[in-house]
């Protein structure tokens, strides 16, 4: 209801018109019975009400009810769709607020299932529904009412099978909102296996995948099948059990009504009358029914949306936000631990355990980049590079320890100005299905074309871009994958740099380049991080050679420290690590 508040003058009308579409509807059966008591009064000759008159009536009444229901079903659909693409909006931009440790516990395929088929049974609620349910409450509430006055006795007749379709519609409705959110819940799941499977094409044809993908996605299916049945089976049960009590009802009042005319105590038009508005009421009891089902149906999608719109971001944040004032390009890790089970809430451990270090990705690390200082990370695969490179645009919070940017703690500031500050070129490379333009612009839309032109010079890509079928303006599709991984690559390097952050973070930048590429990148990020703060991590040492210092990490500690001239000579992983990579080229070493 709150998302109709945009629309509550054409929902009023509607509903008004509604109202009176139901209310002249009523007028049917009592016209009905005028029409026949004066015929049996005046028996079948002169009339005192033309026929013809009454007929001419009832298709006013019924122009005018066509009327009102095209009101109601044109508002009402304004309304429903302008619900749905509010809720979605609504929906999409509260995922984008999310923290990312909400989207490592969830699967993409399950939160497109919810933008998608849940929102679309929604919609059939308030587009639908909601007016059947007001039309049907005024036929029954006024048929009843109208029942009275014709026949107190047969009203009571009629009404005693209604507590028992109540009690048991209560009862059915229940289990029947059960099997609904179960039955969205196992169509997410499907629907999170499917995009898995689709994202990954080429890793599942590439080792013959497809046949356990089908098999997943049957399973997946097979489960939401089976629960739909068992839905169509209390919904198959339920309705014709409604209607088969109403209409029985209606069969007992057609014989005691009958009783009554033969008997004179009963006008032949008021039993007419009463059998057509039983047959209203029956009819929206028995609708009432469906409204339930699919009421029930919509609650149980409705349940999961807004539980998508109750999550709260893992990264709280200050009231008011600390402005980052100072020279943000001074960043500082200070005693940082930090572990991903507690983030995604699975095997908690005691943080206060010491004892549990394999459970830390960090463990007690300071460190303090200056301005304008090339810190490079490097270490073996699992040592937290990356992980540390995570918190600096405060993608985490650690779980002890502090992030300082410009001597602020990033806690005590406001997100989106701390990734302001911060560039970031990932370790997997994400393009988006746009233009290559649209893609460099993405942090900066407002860049002009020379701004955009000197980017992709500077990551050596203006090159393979302009001989690309339409320049910059050319579609690299979905994820990029119309490009190579070095092309994506400088593609993703080209947006940092416009972007201008004053600290940059290059997670593996260089990894998808041939030795030529990597070359002529590395000169360039050599002279664009002069006067900004980079965190660079590698795994190709000849790639830190040149920086200020290296951290050398490993199991979550920083190990090593210091330029490579001194590593390079010292005892310890560093060494290692670069003899291993340059075994044959003891030149090299040397030097």
């Amino acid at each position: 209801m709150a998302f109709t508040r945009p629309y509550r003058s054409r929902l009023v009308i509607a509903l008004v018109a509604t109202f009176i579409a139901s209310l002249v509807g009523l007028a049917f059966p009592l016209l009905a019975r005028d029409l026949f008591n004066e015929a049996f009064a005046a028996g079948g000759e002169n009339p005192t009400v033309s026929p013809g008159r009454i007929a001419l009536i009832l298709v006013a009444i019924f122009v005018v009810q066509a009327g009102f229901n095209f009101l109601r079903v044109w508002l009402l659909g304004i309304v429903g769709e302008g619900v749905v693409a509010d809720l979605r909006r609504t929906v999409f931009a509260h995922l984008m607020e999310l923290s990312p440790a909400f989207f490592l516990r969830r699967k993409t395929g399950e939160i497109t299932s919810r933008l998608t088929s849940d929102v679309s049974t929604v919609q059939q609620l308030v587009s639908t529904a909601f007016a059947q349910f007001l039309n049907q409450s005024v036929t029954l509430v006024g048929g009843a009412i109208a029942l009275l006055v014709i026949n107190a006795r047969l009203t009571g007749v009629m009404l005693a099978v209604v507590p028992g379709v109540i009690l048991g519609g209560a009862a059915f409705g229940r289990r029947l909102r059960r099997l609904s959110r179960d039955f969205q819940d196992r169509v997410a799941d499907a629907n999170a296996d499917a995009e898995e499977a689709i994202a990954n094409v080429r890793i599942v044809q590439s080792f013959t995948g497809e046949g356990s993908e089908r098999d997943r996605y049957a399973r997946g299916i097979d489960a939401a099948f089976d629960m739909a049945r068992r839905r169509v089976l209390v919904r198959a049960i339920f309705i014709p059990t409604v209607i088969l009590a109403m209409f029985s009802g209606v069969t007992l009042v057609l014989w005691v009504g009958s009783r009554e005319v033969l008997a004179g105590t009963l006008a032949p038009g008021d039993l007419i009358a009463f059998l057509l508005l039983t047959l209203f009421i029956a009819g929206s009891v028995a609708s009432f029914t469906g409204l339930f089902a699919q009421l029930q149906e919509g609650l149980g999608a409705s349940k999961r949306i807004f539980d998508l719109l109750d999550e709260q971001p893992d990264l709280p944040v200050r009231t008011p936000a600390l402005p980052l004032t100072g020279d943000v390009r001074e960043v500082r890790f200070e005693n940082v631990w930090f572990r991903y089970d507690e983030i995604l809430e699975r095997d908690a451990r005691d943080t206060s355990s010491e004892d549990a270090d394999e459970a830390w990705v960090l463990q007690d690390v300071s460190l303090t980049l200056h301005p304008g200082e090339v810190v490079a990370l490097v270490g073996p695969s699992g040592a937290g590079k990356s992980t540390l490179a995570a918190l600096l645009p405060r993608f985490f919070d650690p779980q002890r320890g502090a992030v300082r940017l410009a001597g602020i703690d990033l806690r005590d500031a406001e997100p989106h100005d701390v990734r302001r500050h911060v560039g970031i070129v990932p370790q997997e490379t994400q393009l988006f299905s746009g233009s290559v333009a649209d893609n460099v612009r993405y942090g900066r839309p407002d860049a002009t074309d020379a701004e955009l032109e000197a980017a992709l010079q500077a990551a050596r890509a203006a090159d393979f871009v302009h001989a690309l079928p339409d320049g910059w303006s050319t579609v690299v599709g979905e994820r990029g994958l119309r490009l190579s991984g070095g092309q994506r690559q400088r593609i993703a390097i080209a947006r940092a740099l416009l972007k201008d952050p004053e600290v940059l973070v290059l997670d593996e930048a260089t990894s998808s380049l041939d030795s030529e590429s990597e070359a002529a990148i590395q000169d360039a990020l050599d002279v664009l991080m002069r006067g900004r703060t980079s965190l660079v991590i590698a795994h190709r040492l000849s790639t830190v050679v040149g920086a200020d210092r290296i951290l050398v990490m490993d199991r979550g500690r920083v190990v090593q420290e210091g330029p490579h001239a001194t590593l390079v000579h010292e005892e310890g992983l560093y060494r290692t690590l670069f003899e291993t990579q340059f075994r044959d080229r003891r030149v090299g070493v040397a030097t």
